[in-house]
C-alpha cells in the first residue's frame, strides 16, 4: 500500500452554491461527506446486500454491458498480463440482473470469480436511477455512470472530465496524484489501455521500487479518501488516482462532465509527441515559448487585439465557428 498518505479534506452539508463558490474553484480533490446518504438505492445497500440486489433487479433495463471476469489469483486487480500483450481478465457481456445474481451466491464466502462491471451508462442501464436518485451538485442532464462488481483494484489513472463519484454500496479508497506527479507514476502505453485513459504501471499493494524508483517521491505527494455508503469524491480532471472497491457487492455512481468550453486535449499531447518533441533542444525551446505565448497565457484570448477582429478567428475566444476553422485549418494542413 502507499505509505502514509495525506487525507483528502472533507465537507459535509454542500449545496450546489457551495461546491461550484468554493470547491471547483480551488481544483483540489474533495470529499463530499454524505452528499448522497438519502438516495433510495443508498437506503436499501445499508439493509442489506440483498435488498441492494432487488432494488438494481427491480429497475434493471435488462440490456447487456460489458463485463470483466478474472479469476481469484488476481487478488480483485484489473491489470496487463505478464506479457502486457493482454489483459489478466476476460471481456464479456451480461446484464446488472445476472451480475447481482452471481455475486449474491457467493457473498459469504470466497469468490469463485472476480466480477466487474463499469461505466454504464445508467440511462440504458438502470433508466430510473437518475430520477429516484439526483445529484444535487450538477445540471440533470449529466448523466451518472455505473459500477458494480465485487472487490477490484484499478490501476492509477486520470479522466480528462471533472467527477464525482459516489459510494453506493461497500466502500471505495481513492489514492489521489496532482497532475505534476506523471513525471513518478510510470504510466503504461498510451496507445494500448484498459479502458481508455492511460495507467500507471505500478501495483500499490507491492511496489517495485527497484523498477520504479520514482514513485517513492509520487507516494510523498498521495492523497487518499475513504468512502462509505452515501459519501462523494470531488476528483478535478487529470487528477490520478487509484480505486479499491471492497465488499461482495459493491456499487459506485459517477459523472464526468467538463469544464465550460473545454474539449479533448488528449490529441493535442499526441499530435505535440509527433511533431515537437523529437526536435533539436533549441527549437523544443522556441515552441515551448510559442505555447506559453498562445495557449497558457493567463490574457491568452486577448494575444490578437491589435489586430482587426477579422483576423482574430483562430485566436479569440472560444466559439463553434472558430473550432470548426481551427479544424479545417488542421485537415488541410496534414493532409
Amino acid at each position: 500500500m502507499v505509505n502514509h498518505p495525506t487525507p483528502v479534506a472533507f465537507r459535509k452539508n454542500v449545496t450546489r452554491h457551495i461546491f461550484e463558490e468554493e470547491i471547483l474553484p480551488h481544483g483540489e480533490p474533495m470529499i463530499l461527506k454524505g452528499l448522497v446518504a438519502q438516495w433510495p438505492i443508498v437506503q436499501a445497500a445499508r439493509q442489506s446486500h440483498r435488498h441492494l440486489g432487488g432494488y438494481i433487479k427491480e429497475y434493471d433495463s435488462g440490456i447487456a454491458v460489458e463485463t470483466y471476469v478474472g479469476q481469484p489469483a488476481m487478488n480483485g486487480r484489473y491489470f496487463y498480463n505478464e506479457d502486457t500483450d493482454g489483459f489478466n481478465y476476460e471481456k464479456g457481456e451480461t446484464t446488472f440482473s445476472h451480475i447481482v445474481d452471481q455475486l449474491l451466491l457467493t457473498a459469504d464466502g470466497p469468490p469463485p470469480l472476480m466480477i466487474y462491471a463499469g461505466s454504464a451508462p445508467s440511462g440504458a442501464t438502470m433508466p430510473d436511477f437518475n430520477g429516484q436518485n439526483p445529484m444535487p451538485l450538477l445540471n440533470a442532464k449529466i448523466e451518472p455512470r455505473l459500477w458494480l462488481g465485487n472487490a477490484s483494484r484499478v490501476a492509477a489513472h486520470y479522466d480528462n472530465s471533472r467527477n464525482i463519484a459516489c459510494c453506493i454500496s461497500g466502500t471505495r479508497r481513492f489514492t489521489l496524484f496532482a497532475p505534476e506527479q506523471i513525471r513518478n507514476l510510470y504510466v503504461g502505453p498510451l496507445e494500448f489501455t484498459m479502458a481508455g485513459p492511460p495507467a500507471s504501471m505500478v501495483d500499490f499493494h507491492d511496489p517495485d521500487y527497484e523498477r520504479y524508483p520514482k514513485f517513492r517521491e509520487a507516494e510523498k505527494a498521495a492523497l487518499v479518501a475513504d468512502l462509505e455508503p452515501g459519501d462523494a469524491i470531488y476528483i478535478p480532471s487529470l487528477w490520478w488516482h487509484h480505486v479499491e472497491a471492497s465488499g461482495p457487492l459493491n456499487m459506485l455512481a459517477n459523472y464526468w462532465w467538463m469544464p465550460s468550453g473545454a474539449g479533448q486535449a488528449f490529441e493535442a499531447v499526441l499530435l505535440a509527441l509527433m511533431t515537437i518533441r523529437d526536435q533539436p533542444e533549441p527549437e523544443k525551446q522556441a515552441w515551448r515559448s510559442f505555447f506559453d505565448h498562445y495557449v497558457f497565457n493567463a490574457d491568452a484570448t486577448h494575444v490578437a487585439d491589435h489586430l482587426p477582429k477579422r483576423w482574430q478567428t483562430v485566436t479569440g475566444p472560444k466559439s463553434p465557428g472558430r473550432d470548426e476553422f481551427i479544424l479545417d485549418y488542421i485537415r488541410k494542413q496534414l493532409g
